[in-house]
């Protein structure tokens, strides 16, 4: 009897870690395909934005922590916004290279840019605090000190807080510009695939996980509501948004409003960006689980569920590794035959083949923002080889640390690795 239990639950196990992504997976791609046919089918280009009745004041935050060689660019982007009345903010927060020189020689010559000097490095969460509360404009939009702002990106997003006042954030649509590495190309399709897709479907079934820290637009009183953002996460952006829905806020997805951004193109600050992501998602999920004590925020449940279930998955995929190891060295006969979680073999083949169905979808849809984009199909099928890898390792070490981490310690920034271009620009001046 105890020996038919192990088997249940030994194939309980393996039917979970095998339909879980298959199943998150087909509902990401039906949920992000009603999204296009509710809410993007029907839109004009997003360099020809609706014209807008009301253009209330924009404010746009850029905090700025060594970003030196980054800072002119991003700015400059930033200034030539196409939207009738807006000011730039940009907060150095104790920046050690030449980011304050940057910033006032631009201070000087647009009167358009605010400069904000911190003495010392407090971390994205209180630049942007400091910014908001200097801010003359109701609507924020937040970017980072490397990040492209499309010229209509304000217009965008605007008229989500014009035509609904109950919406308290509007995050926009990330898009890669540094592709010299694998990488860098992968990634390219990762946030349309996956970061694109999921958002999509979120909006089309509930609510959305979180923003995207490095493009969102907030009504300042809404944020002044809960609070501000929270110095002490280690990704502001993903607590800033539980914090505004569960305050009974509305928080949206405008796949128009463009960003173009540097990511990682080493593997140490891939490793990185993802432990520090992994570690912010834990967080949310020890600070929010009480979310299943409260009925009235039940449209929150799918997604902590999902979050959980993530957690869970992750340490059974460990637990089959090692299994499949120790496999490897045993004689036979004497453990459990588990074939390799990494190699698709089998039902895997399916699996793989939906991710790969998976990322055409995505390039379809996000081919309207970005051109031939189709030409990187090819380098996803190098994704679940290392961004799976990666994803899985870093939400494994991420939850014990943060159960060990500290409460209440600061969540300071530090210089990520923005990929061979910015490396390429530092090296030249």
């Amino acid at each position: 009897m105890v020996i038919n239990d192990f088997i249940a639950l030994w194939h309980g196990i393996l039917g979970f870690v095998f339909y879980y992504p298959l199943l998150m997976s087909y509902l990401w791609m039906i949920g992000a395909i009603l999204f296009y046919w509710r809410n993007e089918r029907t839109q004009p280009l997003f360099n020809h934005p609706p014209v807008l009745e009301d253009t209330p004041s924009v404010s746009v935050l850029v905090p700025c922590f060594n970003e030196g060689v980054n800072a002119e660019e991003t700015i400059g982007h930033a200034l030539a916004l196409d939207y009738p009345d807006f000011e730039v903010i940009a907060i150095n927060d104790g920046s050690t290279d030449e980011t304050a020189e940057v910033l006032n020689r631009l201070a000087q010559k647009y009167p358009k840019l605010k400069v904000v000097h911190l003495a010392e490095n407090q971390g994205k969460a209180m630049a942007l605090q400091a910014g908001s509360l200097l801010a003359k404009s109701e609507f924020l939009i937040g970017i980072d000190g490397d990040a492209l702002l499309d010229p209509h990106a304000a217009h965008w997003m605007v008229r989500h807080f014009v035509a609904h006042p109950h919406v308290a954030a509007v995050t926009g649509n990330p898009r890669i510009r540094n592709r010299s590495t694998l990488l860098g190309r992968v990634q390219v399709g990762e946030f349309s695939s996956i970061v694109g897709m999921i958002k999509r479907a979120q909006r089309s079934f509930g609510r959305l996980f979180t923003v995207s820290g490095v493009i969102t637009a907030f009504r300042k009183s809404a944020v002044h509501e809960v609070g501000y953002w929270s110095a002490d996460m280690l990704t502001e952006d993903i607590d800033i948004t539980w914090k505004l829905q569960r305050a009974g806020w509305d928080v949206r997805f405008e796949p128009n409003a463009l960003v173009w951004i540097l990511m990682p193109e080493t593997l140490k600050g891939l490793w990185q960006q993802r432990l520090r992501w992994a570690m912010g998602g834990a967080q949310v999920l020890l600070k929010n689980i009480d979310v299943f004590l409260r009925p009235s925020q039940n449209f929150l449940w799918p997604l902590m569920f999902e979050l959980c279930l993530t957690l869970i998955w992750s340490y059974l995929m460990l637990i089959l590794v090692v299994i499949w190891l120790v496999g490897l060295v045993v004689p036979a006969g004497t453990w459990p035959v588990v074939g390799s979680p990494l190699i698709p073999q089998g039902s895997g083949v399916f699996l793989g083949a939906t991710c790969l169905l998976q990322f055409a979808i995505s390039k379809w849809l996000d081919s309207r923002y970005e051109k031939g984009l189709g030409r990187n199909y090819y380098w996803m099928i190098w994704y679940p080889l290392v961004f799976w890898v990666i994803n899985i390792a870093t939400t494994i070490t991420a939850f014990p640390k943060v159960l060990f981490r500290r409460d209440g310690k600061r969540a300071r920034w530090v210089s990520p690795d923005r990929g061979i271009h910015s490396l390429e620009k530092k090296d030249h001046e």
